[in-house]
């Protein structure tokens, strides 16, 4: 777990002291202040996007992305989103300006949260990234279905725990 540094950017090497730092050598980076890297837009109407985004939202590096729910008639876009594409697939814009969508988004959102860093890394190897897009796009066409049956049954748990 990375120690806590002032300061937007700093970088420590790890296990040495700096007298002692080679040329070469992996950096500890530490972004308590740093600007957002990411902006994720995702669908707030979509209960089942809305949990997941909940879930990244809780974790550890999640104060390096921007959630944006599209669904709100005022929500910013990203330059080359309009709201029916962000409203249909997964979209992430990077600090660069670069919009990814589907698979690779959610490539890029592990890649910053240490606990689904795994996936990102797993995602890299040659036509994982392939599949789960083709997984993707195969979920898409039931995501509204598999989101009425998500809001049925929370309507029901509200309803029960009103009685």
């Amino acid at each position: 777990m990375p120690n806590k540094a002032a300061g937007p950017l700093t970088h420590k090497p790890i296990g040495m002291p700096a007298a002692d730092v080679p040329s070469i050598m992996l950096l500890e980076v530490h972004m308590n202040d740093a600007p957002r890297q990411l902006i994720v837009y995702f669908d707030g109407s979509c209960p089942l996007c809305t949990a997941e985004i909940g879930h990244y939202r809780k974790q550890q590096g999640a104060q390096t992305i921007d959630f944006v729910d599209v669904s709100a008639a005022d929500a910013p876009l990203a330059c080359g989103l309009d709201r029916d594409a962000a409203m249909a697939r997964f979209h992430v814009r990077e600090s660069d300006g670069r919009l990814y969508s589907g698979a690779e988004a959610f490539t890029r959102i592990w890649a910053r949260l240490p606990a689904w860093r795994w996936a990102s890394h797993a995602a890299r190897v040659p036509g994982v990234t392939f599949l789960l897009e083709r997984s993707y796009r195969a979920f898409l066409p039931v995501r509204p279905y598999l989101s009425q049956m998500l809001r049925n049954l929370q309507e029901r748990r509200r309803s029960r725990t009103a009685e």
